[in-house]
């Protein structure tokens, strides 16, 4: 049932778009809902996991620079080393910049993996690496050709509470400045793409306008099943009758309460919280983000993952990260905080990653062209080498896996690629590895074909 909801603006191929809530899909794709989450109870108790495990992840989209967030090197010459000094953490041997204060005090909470690399510094195929375990694409052929993690993830396991949709995008799953990018289902079908908020949570008034109902239709006309019966059968006498017009089954009524009931609407209303927790996470863009995250998990969606954008410095980098970097402290330290206060640590499996670090030795502010004439010196692409944050979600903490050679340049020690994240994600998720799902010629592919579980987190 499609109610139109008004136009939007013109895209840039002149055509304007029609607006419509589509009971059945919430306009998460091409399939009913329904069948949707018919198929994933089928794929869960197959699965046999009752797991009620989450994840956020906060991706720091552009890639941001392992020598000035987890993995310092203040013996390395001064055109290497991190910017600021590093500080130890309450984890003996685990430091980390100066410019994570607050993440110091709660390192017990989380482990580092210092040695995460995948040999390439495009932008693209960095991404395409890190968020669905595989290459095959570049700058000149950007099209994502595998499924996110986190749409296969939820495929298997659905939103862990009825009436929230699994898998969520705050304000918007965005790759390289792709949407929904390398986040997307692809050959899983666009209803495993994320259900965006769009907005800003920072911001008065904040809503998800995909949860709002036209004016001129009451959540109560629509929640009356009987209503809702006498519409299907109006619109049968258009259209041939089909399995998704047979019955309100369960599956149907979580599609339904997912527009019309209070769980979800709840849920994305950020001004439920307090203003003190609020202000605990940082009243900017990023530290709403991650608060809405909590909530999202907390009601019983899947994965959430929150978009901070703009590490590409290339130049002037020192200014850029003065800015950036304290937003990541307060946003983070107040996550690992508050889940662990909730009781919410073991079930949420918190990640901040990005799609490679940057280079080691700092540029001369040029970019190509004579030195300084871009601004201050920068760092580049560096997919040799990089840092990623993981904790929560039954994972042990307070653990350094991996460590990088003098400089920071490639891996020294324990050596791990983006698969032995995605094997550990899986295995917190209660998710099997060895599933198959066909692409787009019909060929079987393997969910993970690569890694495994991070067994020093176990």
């Amino acid at each position: 049932m499609r109610i139109y909801a008004g136009r939007t603006k013109q895209y840039c191929d002149g055509m304007a778009r029609r607006s419509f809530l589509q009971i059945g899909m919430a306009g998460m794709g091409s399939l009913g809902l329904g069948s949707i989450l018919r198929a994933k109870e089928a794929s869960r108790q197959q699965e046999g996991s009752d797991k009620q495990t989450s994840v956020i992840m906060l991706w720091l989209d552009g890639g941001p620079s392992h020598h000035d967030t987890y993995d310092p090197k203040p013996q390395a010459p001064r055109e290497y080393a991190g910017l600021w000094n590093p500080i130890p953490t309450v984890v003996p041997g685990m430091d980390i910049t100066e410019m994570f204060p607050q993440q110091a005090k709660v390192a017990d909470k989380f482990s580092l993996l210092r040695s995460v690399h995948h040999n390439t510094g495009d932008h693209f195929t960095g991404a395409h690496w890190m968020l669905t375990g595989r290459g095959g694409v570049n700058g000149a052929q950007k099209a994502g050709k595998y499924p996110f993690i986190g749409s296969i993830a939820t495929k298997m396991t659905r939103a862990r509470e009825s009436g929230m949709p699994p898998f969520v995008s705050v304000p918007y799953g965005m790759s390289v400045g792709l949407r929904p990018g390398y986040f997307g289902g692809n050959y899983l079908g666009n209803q495993y793409d994320p259900f965006t908020t769009g907005g800003d949570p920072n911001t008065a008034k904040f809503k998800v306008d995909n949860l709002a109902l036209p004016n001129n239709l009451s959540v109560s006309r629509l929640a009356d099943r009987r209503a809702l019966q006498g519409h299907l059968d109006g619109l049968r006498r258009y259209a041939d009758v089909s399995e998704e017009f047979m019955s309100l089954d369960q599956f149907e009524q979580q599609a339904f309460e997912l527009v019309t009931g209070d769980k979800a609407r709840l849920a994305f209303d950020i001004d439920q919280e307090p203003e003190q927790t609020r202000d605990r996470y940082g009243r900017h863009s990023w530290g709403q983000s991650t608060l809405l995250a909590r909530r999202l998990v907390e009601a019983g969606t899947t994965f959430v993952t929150c978009h901070f954008g703009g590490w590409d410095s290339h130049w002037d980098h020192e200014a850029r990260m003065k800015s950036y970097l304290p937003k990541v402290d307060q946003a983070v330290s107040a996550l690992f905080t508050d889940l662990d206060e909730r009781g919410l640590l073991d079930n949420v499996l918190v990640l901040v990653m990005g799609e490679f670090g940057r280079t080691p030795k700092m540029n001369n502010g040029g970019n190509g062209g004579p030195p300084l004439s871009k601004g201050s010196p920068g760092r580049d692409h560096w997919g040799n080498a990089m840092s990623v944050l993981i904790g929560g979600g039954g994972l042990k903490g307070g653990q350094v896996v991996g460590s990088t050679d003098r400089l920071g340049e490639r891996p020294d020690a324990r050596p791990l690629k983006p698969g032995d994240i995605h094997h550990t994600i899986f295995h917190v998720l209660g998710v099997d590895s060895t599933l198959h799902f066909e692409d787009h010629t019909g060929r079987p592919i393997i969910a993970l074909d690569q890694g495994d579980v991070i067994q020093e987190l176990l």
